[in-house]
């Protein structure tokens, strides 16, 4: 197996979605091909959770979606997707205790990368190329588009405690800082990596 192989999607699918109204990730993932900016891809219609737990697989051979306890629904369509499902006790802490959860289930991984499930319109050849990254020996790898650093980001098993320790609502961003002078940047041509859904209108730019 090559070490790509064993990069491990974690897609973090546990928020309650309280600026969207609730069951954001359920919501659909309208076609951006004619109202959306340019270089978007075409979702078509399914849900943003699905979407983006299918854009992991396309590049990962193992997703891990990261849920609320409770959230059936949800945890059906993902695993119908595809992704292994982990329900996290404490999700209402925050992400980090979300991510932590997915890290610690793929304990055996040579590195995660962490995706966020309301970020549909990320590529499947982008998410490759930080695999890819991280694979090459990159403690911490992430994409950057004009500029600006997106999503997801990837890690190394170096960064096993951290992540496993992580706690609250603040996500990676410890994490990232304890590696910024290692950060691989990952160059793409793709608007995806900066764009997320909290409210309903965001379906709509």
């Amino acid at each position: 197996m090559s070490a790509q192989a064993r990069v491990v999607g974690i897609l973090l699918a546990a928020g309650a979605g309280a600026r969207f109204g609730g069951d954001k990730l359920l919501a659909k993932a309208r076609s951006t091909r004619s109202a959306g900016p340019p270089g978007f891809p075409d979702v078509g219609a399914e849900c943003i959770g699905v979407v983006a737990c299918r854009h992991l697989l396309a590049a990962l051979p193992r997703v891990i979606a990261v849920v609320r306890p409770g959230d059936a629904a949800l945890a059906a369509a993902l695993g119908a997707a595809g992704a292994q499902i982990v329900r996290c006790p404490n999700a209402a802490d925050g992400m980090g205790a979300s991510l932590a959860c997915g890290v610690k289930a793929a304990r055996d991984a040579s590195g995660w990368l962490v995706a966020l499930a309301d970020m549909p319109w990320v590529r499947p050849s982008t998410i490759a190329r930080v695999a890819v990254a991280i694979a090459d020996g990159a403690p911490v790898a992430a994409p950057f588009h004009d500029g600006k650093r997106g999503n997801p980001v990837g890690f190394s098993a170096a960064c096993y405690a951290k992540l496993a320790a992580l706690a609250g609502d603040e996500g990676a961003k410890s994490v990232v800082a304890a590696y910024a002078d290692e950060l691989a940047h990952v160059d793409v041509d793709d608007p995806g990596t900066l764009r997320d859904v909290d409210t309903p209108a965001d379906l709509e730019r």
